[in-house]
């Protein structure tokens, strides 16, 4: 297990960067990581694994929602992506290694592996090859999830140093093409010292599950998402050690 540094507990963290698409600051872009950076919160994003074995930043395992192409990701090289406007401006797909050289180590990352397998299994590897290679070298504040505990793993062996931990809720059946014992199994975060985790974020609308005070009383870090109202926030914070919120300025503590 590696801990989480410090300045994770301190500062929240900006869902897919401190985006708001009015203002030309689309979720997941260089515009909404510079925004985080100004502000001086740390950032959540997400990264998909491209056809040539490169992780870039975006969140959904297609194109469909956030730009004007259609089809998975994961059918598309890098070099293509890039190129690719997000939708609400003219900024672009980043890559890993884009957004790691434009942070630079001036606020915590926290990076989200989204699930390759498909039903959160065992089916994972080159993403998590990929995002061990571009954090290589990186001397930020940063840290790795994913909601397959899997994923995790994986990261285990190819960036040990790296802290980790589990992307965590209810698993409920209606929203997950997963098998329901599996799904069972990774609600109680059963993972979590098998992967040697050192924090959840988790889904703030079920931060009462006993699990996650079982978790904080050994000494895990408890993060939750997403928060985006100051009452929420409230709420969320008589249990969750940070939050990852968008939608409102929250107040650094």
């Amino acid at each position: 297990m590696t801990d989480l540094p410090d300045s994770f507990r301190k500062v929240p963290m900006a869902h897919r960067g401190y985006h708001d698409a009015a203002s030309g600051r689309p979720e997941n872009s260089r515009a909404a990581f510079a925004a985080a950076i100004d502000a001086g919160y740390g950032i959540e994003l997400d990264v998909q694994l491209t056809a040539d074995g490169q992780a870039v930043v975006f969140h959904d395992p297609t194109l469909d929602r956030m730009t004007g192409e259609r089809g998975p990701v994961r059918a598309r090289h890098a070099a293509d992506l890039t190129g690719i406007a997000l939708a609400g401006g003219p900024e672009t797909i980043p890559t890993l290694a884009d957004v790691l050289t434009q942070v630079g180590g001036a606020v915590p990352l926290l990076v989200e592996i989204k699930d390759q397998d498909g039903a959160l299994g065992p089916r994972v590897g080159p993403l998590e090859q990929a995002v061990a290679d571009a954090l290589r070298g990186y001397d930020g504040p940063v840290a790795v999830m994913s909601f397959n505990p899997h994923a995790v793993a994986e990261l285990a062996v190819a960036a040990p140093d790296v802290p980790r931990g589990l992307t965590t809720c209810a698993f409920r059946p209606e929203d997950w093409n997963a098998p329901p014992a599996r799904l069972a199994n990774h609600a109680e975060i059963a993972m979590f010292d098998t992967v040697g985790a050192s924090f959840i974020s988790h889904d703030a609308r079920d931060l009462a599950r006993p699990r996650v005070a079982e978790l904080k009383a050994q000494g895990a870090l408890i993060l939750c998402w997403t928060i985006r109202t100051p009452e929420a926030e409230a709420d969320a914070r008589r249990i969750a050690d940070n939050i990852t919120f968008e939608g409102y300025a929250a107040p650094l503590t």
